[in-house]
């Protein structure tokens, strides 16, 4: 993630940010029943703005020109945020996964030399069992 953005990242992502909000939503209704409302009915139809409210539509379009291109710009830095994001975490699990695999091999070299362990403890026990049946042998005799 980019530590210091520029000035332009900043508003895009201001921007999309209240243009995705309810407060937006809710404000810019707000605004075109105002808008509607005193141009048909407060001013009979003659006001600044009469309908098919021609000033109204070139507001509304002027807002989707800049809006969509400062979307996509905020769009485009999210993704290198994203991207940013997945690198960290692809780095992460390689990391994890080389940890798992020394562990594993620790493991392995724990069970081998157990096992070696385990043998030498069964021949020692192996010969006293028959270290002890030639002694009962030599005693029954």
């Amino acid at each position: 993630e980019q530590a210091n953005p520029t000035l332009g990242q900043r508003v895009a992502d201001k921007v999309a940010t209240f243009g995705g909000s309810w407060t937006f939503i809710i404000s810019f209704g707000v605004f075109l029943i105002l808008w509607i409302s005193l141009n048909v009915v407060w001013l009979a139809n003659k006001g600044f703005d009469p309908f098919p409210f021609i000033l109204l539509n070139l507001i509304l379009s002027c807002i989707a020109a800049m809006q969509a291109p400062v979307i996509m710009m905020s769009q485009n830095r999210q993704e290198e945020k994203d991207r940013e994001r997945s690198k960290q975490d692809y780095m992460v699990n390689l990391k994890s996964e080389l940890e798992i695999r020394m562990l594993h091999e620790k493991i392995d070299h724990l069970i081998i030399h157990q096992q070696n362990e385990l043998l030498n403890i069964q021949q020692i026990q192996v010969e006293m069992i028959e270290d002890i049946r030639k002694q009962i042998q030599q005693g029954t005799k």
